[in-house]
């Protein structure tokens, strides 16, 4: 598998009419959840957070920490190709990217917690089969399950607990869910590399402990959510397909390219194939009278304005995060460690993002994180000297300015989902991690094109990288910008309905 490959996933995160089957009331209706924000706090709402924390922790491990263990799972299956044992890899990150909106739609139309207690339930019997394969097709075919899985506990994971949090406490809720991310992007090669010293398999076999302390304090804990009275909602079979295979397409080309070649038949294809599919999925949900994404979604600026600025500033982030690793000419466990400053920063002003917010605003903190995201690239641009570089000088102000840009920028732009009604929160959700997924893959592969995809390209070349990492970051924080514009007239729910979709904070 190639390096760039193996150090996206090692070091970004990145670091919600059918046919006749229906759910609750009618839906033009609204629950109860959306007609006012609860008077009083959950008074276990930082229990809460604390569940779904560790849900995204274990979806955000397994990403990063089976990467380092790819030697020790080539040595067990022999006969297998480095492209075939990529797919251990490519098949969890394919299918987490595209089944995040459909799960989230899923997990609004059933209620969160039935979904997040069978999704994390279904994460620790996959995780089971992984450790237990007893070939590289089975294991594959494990990973595929629980990519399915993390998919469905990443956009619940944040839709059950945000409407436990008072807006004032929500920056600083998401600011927690972010750190974690953080700490499990960081921490998952060191776990990997330690548990792959003795075998691989526990990689795998340390998640059902977690996974069943998980379920039950969820059982317990987490409020029952969905349609309430006779609401129904319809099933949107043909809009999922449409955006499972427009998503798969486009991120199979994005994780591909590299190894099938930027010109290859098989990666236009396949790029051709999810921009074809992915206009005619717009077209059908501007149709469909409840399709598996709602337009009415976007017609929230500020949710907008998340959503595409999510995305730019993943562009950012993945391009930024795999410059500064290509940049060292270490081994791969010394420049790992080069970076820890960068997840270290995150996760220390992602703890402190709430208070930031209350003192500047959404908007101002928002800027200012795409701002400093944006001046660690420009200081590497003009700082970094060649081979008699200094570490320490040239290297750690640029890691900490992402790092600090990161910790400001994602909890804002994260909280945004939470403008949406209670019944939307997962596939508002869902829509914002699929922004990530799409930025990540896309600024991996952006950045290899730039550099000319050798295993170390020059400085000039990580030069133009920096720039358009630098640019990217600086779109994201025009995004950050329009922030707090409130809701177009004319939504769907506003139209014969006399309950506002959005509350307005």
């Amino acid at each position: 598998m190639r390096l760039w490959v193996r150090i996206w996933v090692r070091f970004g995160f990145g670091f919600g009419p059918g046919c006749g089957f229906r759910f609750g009331a009618a839906s033009g209706a609204t629950s109860a959840a959306d007609a006012a924000p609860s008077s009083a706090p959950d008074p276990r709402r930082w229990l809460i957070l604390a569940v779904a924390s560790a849900a995204q922790f274990l979806a955000v491990l397994d990403m990063t920490a089976v990467n380092i263990a790819f030697p020790a799972i080539g040595a067990d299956f022999r006969s297998a190709s480095t492209a075939e044992l990529s797919w251990v890899l490519n098949a969890y990150t394919i299918v987490l990217a595209a089944l995040l909106v459909p799960a989230g739609r899923l997990a609004d139309a059933i209620g969160g917690r039935r979904s997040f207690l069978a999704g994390i339930a279904l994460f620790g019997l996959a995780s089971v089969a992984c450790g237990a394969a007893p070939d590289l097709g089975t294991l594959i075919a494990a990973r595929v399950v629980q990519g399915a899985a993390a998919a469905v506990l990443v956009p619940t994971s944040l839709s059950l607990a945000l409407p436990a949090f008072p807006e004032r406490e929500r920056a600083t809720a998401v600011g927690v869910w972010t750190a974690v991310s953080a700490v499990a992007a960081s921490s998952g090669p060191m776990a990997g590399g330690l548990l792959a010293a003795s075998d691989w398999r526990w990689i795998f076999f340390i998640n059902p402990p977690v996974v069943l302390a998980a379920w039950a304090a969820g059982l317990r804990l987490l409020p029952r959510t969905g349609p309430v009275g006779g609401e129904r909602r319809r099933l949107d079979p043909l809009g999922t397909l449409l955006v499972l295979l427009g998503t798969g397409s486009l991120t199979t080309a994005c994780v591909e390219a590299a190894d099938w070649g930027y010109g290859a038949p098989a990666t236009v294809g396949f790029l051709a194939a999810g921009l074809v599919v992915g206009a005619l999925a717009v077209a059908h949900v501007r149709r469909h009278p409840d399709p598996v994404v709602d337009p009415a979604l976007f017609r929230t600026r500020a949710f907008t304005a998340a959503a595409l600025g999510l995305l730019s500033y993943f562009l950012a982030y993945a391009a930024s995060l795999l410059a500064a690793t290509l940049l060292f000419t270490w081994s791969p466990a010394r420049a790992g460690l080069a970076v820890t400053p960068w997840p270290l920063t995150v996760l220390v002003v992602s703890m402190l993002s709430g208070r930031v917010i209350r003192a500047l605003g959404k908007r101002a903190t928002a800027v200012v994180g795409g701002v400093c995201f944006a001046a660690g690239p420009v200081c590497w641009l003009f700082l970094a000297g060649g081979d008699s570089a200094h570490y320490a000088v040239e290297f750690i102000p640029g890691l900490v300015l992402t790092g600090i840009g990161a910790g400001l920028y994602q909890p804002v732009m994260f909280a945004a989902a939470g403008l949406l009604p209670a019944r939307q929160l997962s596939l508002g959700s869902g829509v914002l991690m699929m922004s990530l997924q799409g930025g990540s893959a896309l600024g991996v592969a952006a950045l290899v094109v730039i550099t000319g995809g050798v295993a170390r390209p020059g400085l000039d070349a990580l030069r133009a990288g920096w720039v358009f990492t630098a640019v990217t970051a600086a779109v994201a924080a025009v995004a950050g910008a329009a922030l707090g514009m409130g809701v177009r007239t004319g939504s769907r729910e506003n139209r014969g309905s006399g309950a506002d979709p959005v509350r307005h904070h």
